[in-house]
């Protein structure tokens, strides 16, 4: 294949850093379940390895895809998403440095900020990222990093990555984007302007509810160097077989997130005809706040849906009664899933400034067939 021919993401997906094993000619890249490797003499690395915390061929091959898929030049694979997001705060930050957060972010995120990087030293400003001139104005002397989400997880509001990169390296600072909700598929940050993006490949990446794992792709080289030497002096890297299963959960990620975007599509349409629910957030929609920015940053709207209903009672009582819909947390996997964020994924957050709204229901909605899934919602909703 010509090396100098600009590939398609579908085809980046199946064969970026996936050749044909050399010795048997296997096409799928394999297992290599091993902690250790013989060197050729003292200090003579065969192929670059010697120890699989420090790098092991599984994972350097959904590294090397990881990378192409977002349009980097370095990809890191971790045991889950939030050790993802830890080794990048301990990699770029140290203890008087500040940081811009969403105003809904992440429970996990919001937790890793508050319970482990503040008592370290490092503040942080929940701030409406969907209004440019509330992060102009949060941003300090001491502001090293703004971090976004975009959807963000669980009102799916709308940030402007390109606007943000403006506003960050203005004041001298990174920005990273967690692109868990998009995908690669959907959105590509860092072509926007991004310095790192995040993800949590346990979900959409992954895609099938059965592998934890975690990444961080860069653009520039120098923090890719950065990062790689705190991926290993920290340890939390991913397994070879959990590597695996990732990478293969990879290969169908452009056709699955199809059916995942046109599946939400018409539970919205449904939703916001149903007198029950107050509200639907989905970014596909005109009246959304961010539609316009997403429909220029994005390919497509996305898998996730929140709706509001009259109250709390009614929010669980939907969750409680649907059946294809499975309660659970987590997302992106091809089976639905329905949660309350409230006393659920975002519990962290209670009583903090990113609390969730008690009547919030969240959807993650899978690829089955849309009309079962539009009837157990309709069935769930009374």
């Amino acid at each position: 294949m010509d090396n100098d021919v600009q590939q398609g993401f579908e085809t980046l997906a199946i064969h970026a850093g996936q050749e044909a094993d050399p010795t048997t000619g296997a096409v799928v890249p394999p297992i290599y379940q091993v902690s250790t490797y013989k060197q050729d003499g003292i200090g003579g690395l065969r192929g670059g390895y010697e120890y699989s915390r420090s790098a092991n061929p599984t994972r350097t091959a959904l590294e090397t895809c990881l990378a192409q898929i977002e349009g980097g030049s370095r990809g890191l694979a971790f045991a889950s998403g939030l050790a993802a997001e830890d080794t990048l705060l301990r990699t770029v930050l140290r203890p008087g440095d500040h940081v811009v957060i969403p105003n809904d972010a992440y429970g996990g995120t919001y937790r890793l900020f508050a319970k482990v990087a503040e008592p370290w030293g490092v503040t942080f400003d929940p701030v409406p990222l969907g209004d440019i001139e509330a992060v102009r104005a949060a941003v300090r002397p001491e502001t090293r990093l703004v971090w976004v989400e975009t959807p963000t997880n669980p009102l799916l509001g709308i940030a402007d990555i390109a606007a943000l990169a403006g506003v960050a390296h203005d004041a001298g600072a990174l920005l990273a984007v967690d692109n868990t909700f998009a995908s690669p598929y959907l959105q590509q940050p860092l072509a926007l302007g991004a310095d790192v993006v995040i993800h949590s490949t346990t979900k959409y990446i992954g895609g099938h509810s059965d592998v934890v794992g975690g990444a961080l792709i860069v653009a520039d080289a120098d923090l890719g160097e950065r990062l790689t030497f705190h991926q290993n002096a920290m340890g939390a890297v991913a397994g070879p077989f959990d590597a695996w299963l990732t990478l293969r959960g990879i290969k169908t990620l452009a056709v699955r997130m199809d059916r995942h975007c046109a599946n939400a599509e018409a539970i919205v349409t449904m939703l916001s005809r149903r007198p029950e629910v107050t509200q639907v957030l989905y970014p596909g929609l005109p009246g959304h706040p961010g539609h316009d920015v997403a429909a220029k940053q994005m390919k497509a709207f996305g898998g996730m849906v929140s709706f509001r209903m009259a109250s709390e009672e009614a929010a669980v009582r939907v969750c409680e009664r649907t059946e294809l819909f499975t309660l659970g947390e987590s997302l992106g996997g091809v089976e639905s899933l329905i949660e309350h964020p409230g006393r659920m994924t975002h519990a962290s957050a209670t009583g903090s400034p990113l609390e969730v709204p008690a009547d919030l229901v969240r959807l993650s909605v899978g690829i089955e067939d849309v009309g079962d899934l539009l009837r157990d919602l309709e069935r769930a909703l009374g």
